[in-house]
């Protein structure tokens, strides 16, 4: 998915330009959603107990949802199916993701480069993953370092209505020390998220950091 010039701040502080990503994330359960150009990202392993603050090559994780939790105060009531950023020119079909049978999360298959992933299980923020690019070029989320803070983010529902959001800031973390809370933590209330990977691409084809765009509801 995202390719950054030498390894970008990677103790998490704010960068507003970063270097090409992919998408890969420091989940709960120790695991990690890595995407690399060319073949399928790591899968992110969720905890087994309860829902759980998930992240994603494109994909976050979170344990089992559970079927009595309660949508935050103006979160979607609606699952998501297009997301449009006009800043960056993307106007992408939005799928659901959930959990493969290892209890690790699903991310867009690489060859839907354009695809959007929508994590199911969390009661948090509404998590979007996307691949930066693959070994064909540039994907969805190859623009979302030129993001900045008062930008447009649309959401597009299954019911027919939208959800509008202003990106209030932006954020580069190694994986090692991806923020899993502050990025799927149910505290965070009906916010978005905007996942990718950036760093620097290494010689296995993963990228080394993370890149999440924080934004919030517009009333």
């Amino acid at each position: 998915m995202p390719t950054p010039a030498p390894s970008p701040d990677r103790q998490g502080r704010r960068r507003w330009w970063a270097p090409a990503l992919a998408v890969g994330l420091l989940l709960a359960g120790g695991a990690t959603v890595a995407a690399s150009r060319g073949s399928d990202p790591a899968p992110v392993r969720i905890a087994a107990s309860g829902p759980v603050s998930a992240a994603p090559s494109a994909a976050p994780p979170s344990a089992a949802p559970s079927p009595a939790v309660p949508s935050p105060a103006g979160a979607p009531s609606s699952p998501p199916v297009r997301l449009v950023v006009p800043r960056i020119g993307v106007d992408a079909p939005v799928r659901g993701v959930g959990l493969n049978p290892d209890g690790t999360v699903e991310v867009p298959p690489l060859d839907r480069p354009g695809e959007v992933g929508w994590y199911r299980g969390g009661g948090g923020p509404t998590v979007l993953l996307g691949h930066y690019d693959t070994r064909k070029g540039p994907a969805v989320f190859h623009g979302l370092p030129g993001l900045r803070p008062g930008d447009l983010v649309e959401v597009r529902q299954e019911d027919g209505g939208t959800r509008s959001y202003r990106v209030r800031e932006l954020h580069q973390y190694a994986k090692d020390a991806f923020p899993t809370e502050l990025v799927y933590g149910a505290g965070a209330g009906p916010q978005l998220r905007l996942v990718t990977c950036g760093g620097t691409l290494g010689r296995d084809g993963h990228y080394s950091d993370n890149i999440v765009v924080f934004a919030d509801p517009l009333p």
